[in-house]
Order: structure tokens, then sequence, then C-alpha cells
């Protein structure tokens, strides 16, 4: 079975420029897969696949990858990193999770966390959560803001719609310095059902091997959906860009959301144009001459 190209495909893509909202986007959908067969096999040629040119990456040394997932509780985060990035050499990928800051970050800008965790040329840096949890669950409460020491904040009558405009553009800002010095910025929004959380946190409760990763916190998030839906499509449509769109990533199948992601990985990839380095003819000579040497021993 031949992988379809999701990196251009509208149903997926937020296509930049335009206005965007969570509910144009199928938390379902399955670009035309038979099931979870299908996706499973597609997913392991993927992997295969990104293992060859996470070498090319490595060696090509001009790119870096930044692939940043976003999404409510419980749509798959851990699971898909797990899975797409399992066949990679760990030393050339690295995994950051953001959770909420400590004070040693809260006296820095919101971005100084996560800038110092960007990946070096040649390498993936996975961030599990981001700096868009500023105008995500910060926008949803703004009331974490008073912790940041921000200027001209007091208190939430403070934080206005230009503050959130601020902080897109300065989003937008990074993105654009990133991509033109070598990060290539993938992202994610994990797109899953509120029907669809409901199951996976019900079965969090009831298999006890799953207790661990249930927070009684999770069902409290979850009362405020409509504001989180909002935030995201206000996200989407400020922020997704021509060097750095967003990919609306259907959750409600966790083996289609897994196979999409390794999909746009290897395709973005592939147009990088990677390539294993030529040595000069003075190099290749002298490779010639240590063959000899190690020959005669």
């Amino acid at each position: 079975m031949k992988s379809k190209n999701l990196h251009h495909d509208n149903a997926i893509l937020a296509q930049p420029g335009k206005k965007h909202k969570v509910s144009d986007f199928d938390p379902s959908y399955k670009a035309g897969l038979g099931g979870k067969d299908d996706g499973l096999l597609l997913l392991e040629q993927n992997v295969n696949e990104m293992i060859e040119l996470q070498e090319k990456l490595y060696a090509h040394n001009r790119y870096s990858v930044l692939l940043i997932f976003q999404a409510m509780d419980a749509a798959g985060k851990d699971g898909t990193i797990k899975h797409v990035m399992s066949g990679l050499n760990p030393q050339g990928c690295e995994v950051y999770s953001f959770k909420a800051p400590s004070a040693a970050e809260l006296d820095h800008d919101y971005m100084w966390r996560t800038n110092r965790c960007l990946p070096e040329r040649g390498r993936f840096g996975i961030f599990n959560r981001s700096y868009y949890e500023e105008v995500l669950v910060v926008k949803v409460h703004p009331e974490f803001l008073m912790a940041q020491n921000l200027p001209g904040i007091k208190n939430t009558a403070n934080v206005t719609k230009k503050f959130w405009q601020s902080r897109y553009r300065q989003i937008n800002d990074l993105e654009k310095h990133l991509t033109e010095n070598g990060t290539v910025v993938l992202k994610f929004f994990l797109n899953v059902s509120k029907e669809e959380q409901k199951k996976r946190f019900l079965e969090r409760i009831d298999d006890p091997a799953k207790n661990w990763k249930f927070s009684s916190n999770d069902v409290k998030e979850r009362e405020h959906w409509d504001e989180y839906m909002k935030a995201y499509s206000e996200m989407l449509t400020a922020t997704s860009t021509e060097y750095a769109p967003w990919y609306v990533i259907p959750a409600d199948r966790k083996w289609f959301m897994r196979y999409a992601v390794s999909n746009i990985i290897i395709h973005r990839l592939k147009e990088l144009k990677l390539a294993f380095p030529v040595l000069a003819e003075s190099e290749q000579q002298k490779l010639e001459e240590a063959r000899q040497m190690l020959l005669s021993e």
C-alpha cells in the first residue's frame, strides 16, 4: 500500500491566512484509508523511511527539526510521540514535556524555557506542549498571568485583545527567525472530540493499569471545553503561517493520528533535499590511501 501525501491535505492543513474553527476539522477523518491494519502497515513503512532520513539530516548538518504537539488531555500526545519516533537514533532526538512553569521560569519571559531546548543542527527536538500554552491554557485562565509579573498587567482586566495579538506576533516572529536559520517547525494539534475524550477518561478510571494517567484536574478542565476550542481556533487563525503552518490531526482514531503525523514529517523532510556530504577529491584520495594501508597489513 502506498502512503498518501497528507502534507498538503486541506482536511488537515490549517491554511495560512484563513480564519479557522476547530469545528471545521473532522476528528474522525481517515483520508480514505480502510482501517487500522492499513494505518499500522503505513506507519511501519514511514518509521523505516524516517530512520534513513534522520541519518541524512544528521550528516547534512544544515537543518534541525522542531516538532510541536498541542492537544486537549487524553488526545494521545505521548503515544503518538512514542510510536512515530520509536525507530529514531536517540542521540539525534530529544523530547521535552512542558508542565506548569517553575518559579525560575516565571522570572524569565515565557519563551525562555522552550528556547533553551531548541534542537541543534542535524537533530530532532520534540515539544510535548510548548510556548503555545501561553495562548491556550493561559488564555482560558488569564489569572495565571499574575504570576508572571508583566509590565502593565496588574489584574485580569488589563489582559486585552491587544495583549493576545502581541503574543501571536511574538510567536510568529520567533518561528520565522527559526525557519530562516535552518529549523523546520512542524506543529501538530491533535484534535480529539469531546465524546472520545470522555471515553478515554473513563478507560483510565476503569483500568487499574491506566489509573496513574488520570488526574481529577483533567475533568475540571473539561468544563472549559468550549473556551479551549475558541482559544485553539484563534491560535490556528493567528499562527498558521506559510513558514510554520498548523496541522490539525484527527485524533479519534489513534492509528490514523500516528500515521498522519509520520506522513507529514516524512514529506517535509523530503522537501529539504537532504544528502550525504560528498568529499573533495583530496579527501577521497586520503580514503584510498587509508584503504591500501589497511589492506597491506
